[in-house]
């Protein structure tokens, strides 16, 4: 039964967190937020909704192990799995893709936490502001790159009007290109006919599906753990990270299939960025996440070497084909094996 609560919990969180997401996607824009900033903030924390409440609830629930071990799981399945499965099934050209920036960051990101992870042995206050500090750094950077793109747009256009004789005002200009952008940004969920009735019940569900299921996940889990004598950190990296990584592998086979490679490449990189810095950042201001000494030795190195395995793809442009997605699925396989039969 608790295998049957856990799978209730996760699609609980699901569930709730999509329509957390629709209703605050459709509430933002109907205030007039504008699409970038939609994108850049209440898409991205809002698909992260089911690891932070996990997360965050596992804290409050005495098992903050289950919290650090979804976390590193997580982003060692978002590599090894969610792009491992679709490169088996399609492949992925990454020739065309530029996510070198954010591939950085996402390699900062990941230096930071395992350096703050050993320098003390716990995530407290102090480690959770740090991390969360240097998410506050990502966003900023996040929106200053896309301001610059929208005004050496609008610099561009303003260059051509003036070539026909024409003088356009560059603050109208820039406005109109900003107008221009945000109707182009493709935002999951977005319905500018549905009525405020939704809305209001997308976000109820969210708010109250995604603690709910939270809750049911994590006694679920904590419940296994102690039937099958493992810890809570072993069933965080393996059960409840490729639980919450499914959302992550469903959009990543669908943009495999749409030769839409950067796609791929960009929502597992973000992914892993905001479960550093968003959700331990978050959970350990409700309460001290203590870092295993095994945590320490392997799993958050196994994390590290997943990440660099994506480079020559991301820089030189290797063509992650059906051999890379065999290798890349054989060795999550391989560390799950060894995980459950340590």
């Amino acid at each position: 039964m608790d295998f049957f609560y856990a799978t209730l919990g996760l699609v609980i969180l699901l569930l709730a967190g999509d329509s957390l997401v629709r209703g605050a996607v459709n509430l933002s824009l109907r205030l007039g937020v504008p699409a970038m900033i939609v994108s850049l903030t209440i898409v991205a924390f809002g698909t992260s909704a089911p690891e932070l409440l996990i997360s965050v609830e596992a804290v409050l629930g005495g098992v903050p192990g289950l919290a650090l071990g979804n976390v590193v799981g997580s982003n060692t399945a978002n590599i090894l799995l969610v792009l491992g499965v679709p490169a088996l099934i399609t492949g992925l050209a990454t020739a065309g893709t530029d996510t070198r920036r954010n591939y950085i960051a996402m390699m900062a990101a990941t230096v930071l936490f395992m350096l703050l992870a050993a320098a003390g042995g716990v995530f407290g206050w102090v480690q959770g502001i740090v991390l969360l500090a240097g998410l506050a750094l990502m966003l900023s950077s996040a929106f200053h790159e896309a301001l610059t793109h929208r005004r050496e747009m609008a610099a561009q256009r303003a260059a051509e009007l003036a070539a026909k004789g024409e003088q356009p005002d560059p603050a109208t200009l820039l406005a109109e290109v900003g107008a221009e952008a945000d109707e182009e940004e493709e935002i999951e969920g977005v319905d500018p006919e549905m009525p405020w009735r939704k809305v209001i019940l997308f976000l109820a569900l969210g708010l109250i599906g995604l603690p709910f299921g939270a809750n049911v996940l994590v006694d679920a889990s904590t419940n296994i753990a102690r039937t099958y004598g493992v810890s809570e950190t072993v069933i965080g990296l393996t059960l409840v990270a490729i639980g919450t990584s499914l959302p992550e592998l469903a959009t990543t086979v669908m943009a495999a299939i749409r030769r839409q490679a950067d796609v791929a490449l960009g929502n597992v990189i973000g992914s892993n960025m905001f479960n550093l810095l968003a959700i331990i950042g978050v959970a350990s201001l409700v309460g001290p996440i203590p870092v295993e000494p095994s945590m320490l030795k392997l799993d958050m190195w196994v994390m590290f070497m997943a990440s660099l395995l994506i480079a020559p793809f991301v820089f030189r442009g290797w063509h992650m084909g059906r051999a890379w997605g065999i290798i890349f699925v054989a060795l999550y396989v391989g560390y799950m094996v060894w995980l459950l039969g340590a």
